[in-house]
Parts: C-alpha cells; structure tokens; sequence
C-alpha cells in the first residue's frame, strides 16, 4: 500500500474503510439478533464475563495487527456496550410478543 500523499487522500483512505466497517458491523449485528433469541433473560444478555473475554482477546490482537491496545479496548466496549442496548431491546421485544 502507497502512503497517503495529501490530507485528502488520508480521508478518502478512511471514508473507504469507513465504508467496509459498516457492513461488518451489519452482519456482526445480525448475529447479535439472531443470539437474542438464544439467550432466556436480561442476564443472559449483558454476559459480563463474555464481554471481558471479548475485550481481553482483542486487546491481545491488537498489539500485534499495529492497533493501540487502549483505542481498541475502548472501541469494543462501545461497540458492545450499543450492541448490548440493541439485543436486550430485541429479548424485551420478543418477551411482550
């Protein structure tokens, strides 16, 4: 990959990435719906012991793919956090039926 040779090409390099991160982030949130219908209550879904295996292997992953440890625990804990938001509105949509 060529560096960036203007301010510009930086953000259009960014846009781009932008771009493939939001259909990542659809299908990672197909998969959180589709889990929902898995899980039996409230506690099920919040999982705090899965989010802190979550969050350890990517910090141990980002190291070494040249991502700051720090920006990526961050990054995953919003991420889950949201998509923490999203299922339990799905298992409280689908308790009322």
């Amino acid at each position: 990959m060529t560096e960036p040779s203007s301010l510009e090409d930086v953000r259009s390099r960014i846009d781009d990435l932008d771009t493939r991160l939001v259909a990542l982030l659809a299908r990672r949130q197909e998969l959180v719906a589709a889990a929902a219908g898995f899980k039996r209550d409230e506690d099920a879904v919040r999982a705090p012991d899965r989010v802190e295996r979550v969050v350890a292997a990517v910090r141990a992953k980002a190291g070494p793919a040249g991502l700051d440890p720090g920006v990526a625990e961050a990054i995953w804990r919003a991420m889950i956090t949201a998509f923490i938001d999203f299922e339990l509105a799905r298992h409280r949509q689908s308790a009322t039926g």
